[in-house]
């Protein structure tokens, strides 16, 4: 299979606003359509789903706007005291344990996928096997038959919550998705349901896990971008939107497809061709932003980023992942004011994946202790 890379940050961002661009595999791109995608191809997950990840024009409209109204600024805003006290307590659990502690285990994993559980009410037996499912969907070297028992495993937890929640919905937005009605009366039907669980549980996390990730490791390898942080001089929004653009969580995002011929900047995107979101590359592109462009640098005038997207497909999590963020990191390192990279940053090994771009662990030294922070627990 043979798909156009796109590495410009300008032709990225004005393909995916281009509604000569679609996700919708089964009406507009013809390989797939023809069979000539086998069986057993491992990115299955990514193209094959249906929800709004893959749909187009009027059905995205639908799907989207029933998602939607589990994600509205009211409700991210009001997961804060929740962040904080999931938060609160892995960094008790960090500073119970030794002094050297992998953080995306201990913090920049369980933080939102402990949100997202409780978002969804995802029953405590399910969560180690649903942990395992979400990372199979982002191991880009799983072999045919791994993938295809892992898709199995995450439709299998996923229809049993669906099922649990028909017949006894709760306040969590499992329920609200089963349901939310369109204006016309239409819902998710039984395949959109869990399409979008899957979506929703499995992009919502990974995207934050990573940007923990890469904010942690790149402020303990640029001591000087920290302290400007911690004196006032600049915001952790800053780092968060320097991040962003620098190590993008998602490296590469398939897949869209031509819908007719698109000529721009002299390159012809034939009808049916597949197209690939390169976000880690568009971020990096000095044509845009300069020579630097390599360096982290949270002062840097233009962090212009498109680590979440861009046009109808943009990230409605992007709100959670930032207040994931806000709320994580300033605490951390509160917390551990010593903190400091247990490795080499170059001896830090990738995620076995060419779309999620993150370390594999992220071992620290936790000196420097303080005592905890309740933040607004009490």
């Amino acid at each position: 299979m043979v798909a156009w890379s796109v590495t410009s940050p300008t032709l990225l961002k004005q393909l995916l606003g281009d509604p000569r661009v679609s996700k919708d595999p089964r009406r507009h791109w013809p390989a797939y359509q023809s069979g000539q995608i086998p069986a057993d191809w491992p990115l299955h997950i990514w193209v094959s789903v249906q929800n709004m990840f893959t749909a187009y024009g009027a059905d995205h409209r639908r799907l989207r706007s029933l998602v939607s109204k589990a994600f509205t600024p009211r409700r991210v805003h009001d997961l804060r005291p929740q962040i904080e006290h999931i938060t609160t307590d892995l960094l008790d659990l960090l500073a119970a344990g030794p002094d050297t502690a992998d953080l995306r285990e201990g913090l920049a994993y369980p933080l939102p996928i402990e949100v997202i559980c409780q978002l969804f009410g995802v029953p405590d037996a399910a969560r180690p096997g649903l942990r395992h499912a979400v990372d199979g969907v982002f191991n880009t070297t799983a072999t045919p038959e791994q993938s295809a028992a892992n898709v199995q495993l995450l439709y299998g937890i996923l229809g049993d919550l669906v099922a649990a929640k028909r017949e006894t919905p709760a306040a969590d937005l499992a329920s609200g998705l089963i349901a939310a009605r369109d204006e016309d009366g239409t819902r998710l039907d039984e395949t959109e349901l869990v399409d979008t669980l899957i979506l929703v549980i499995s992009a919502g996390h990974e995207t934050t896990v990573n940007l923990l990730d890469h904010a942690i490791t790149a402020l303990l390898s640029h001591p000087e971008q920290l302290q400007h942080v911690l004196d006032g001089r600049r915001t952790w929004t800053d780092v968060i939107d320097e991040t962003l653009r620098w190590q993008a969580p998602v490296a590469h995002l398939p897949l869209r497809y031509a819908v007719e011929d698109i000529e721009t900047d002299g390159i012809t995107f034939r009808a049916g061709e597949a197209i690939l979101a390169s976000y880690a590359a568009a971020g990096r592109d000095r044509s845009y932003h300069g020579d630097d462009a390599d360096r982290f640098d949270i002062a840097r005038p233009d962090k212009t980023h498109l680590a979440f997207g861009h046009g109808v497909h943009y990230c409605l999590g992007a709100p959670l992942a930032r207040l994931e963020a806000e709320v994580a990191l300033p605490a951390l390192f509160a917390r551990f004011p010593g903190l400091a990279l247990a490795v080499e940053p170059e001896d830090l090994q990738p995620v076995a994946s060419f779309i999620s771009n993150g370390h594999r662990t992220l071992p620290v030294v936790l000196s420097g202790r303080q005592p905890a922070n309740r933040m607004k627990r009490e």
